[in-house]
């Protein structure tokens, strides 16, 4: 099984907090489970945290290669297929991150890991 994490998840991983499901918890740590983190969730992090919207990442974002890495969590880069897709999707979602995942997702074939119910409407699976 491939794992997408998305943004807010993973940072729930990392506080090890009960807002992270524990089925998804559970999931997670299983040996022939593949996680991924895509760099839009660096990206997504890096803004809001700028713009003051996530002061508790700060550590996260300063460590944030090596921190994935003692996870044996795998970095997603943003290809020119996932942000064509992620451009083109023709329905009424705004969140331009939330797009690039649900195209990441698409085309690596990966279960997002969220609690964000409006994932289910765009031909994505979601682990929660």
């Amino acid at each position: 099984m491939k794992l997408l994490f998305d943004t807010h998840a993973l940072i729930w991983w990392f506080e090890g907090s009960a807002r992270l499901s524990a089925k998804a918890r559970d999931i997670i740590v299983q040996a022939d489970v593949t996680v991924l983190v895509s760099v839009v969730s660096a990206f997504e992090m890096t803004t809001k945290h700028r713009l003051g919207k996530l002061g508790q990442v700060a550590e996260l974002l300063e460590h944030l290669p090596r921190y994935l890495d003692s996870q044996g969590f795998e970095i997603l880069p943003l290809s020119l297929a996932h942000a064509e897709l992620g451009g083109n999707f023709d329905f009424d979602h705004r969140d331009p991150f939330d797009r690039l995942l649900i195209a990441q997702a698409q085309i690596e074939q990966a279960v997002l890991v969220s609690n964000e119910a409006l994932f289910d409407r765009y031909a994505v699976q979601r682990l929660w």
